[in-house]
């Protein structure tokens, strides 16, 4: 839900079976296209859409881990790469 104030933009999501508020400062003047934007980065580093996907299926521990080796074995790979 989305809520429009005279000064805030409230958005307010269930996590574990309780309420998480985003409050977002609407300054005088200021572009509801900007204070979107701001929900939008403070909705997003909550990382609720991330945490949704990785819900959809169950993923192993082993193949997790996997995963993050795989992963930082190419970051590394792309370290040595720039050097």
């Amino acid at each position: 839900m989305i809520f429009f104030g005279k000064s805030n933009i409230f958005a307010i999501r269930k996590k574990n079976k309780r309420s998480i508020m985003l409050i977002i400062e609407v300054k005088e003047g200021e572009n509801i296209d900007r204070a979107l934007k701001r929900y939008k980065r403070k909705f997003n580093e909550t990382g609720v859409m991330k945490e949704l996907r990785s819900r959809r299926e169950f993923t192993k521990p082993s193949v997790k881990r996997r995963n993050e080796v795989l992963k930082a074995k190419y970051k590394e790979s792309v370290r040595k790469g720039a050097e």
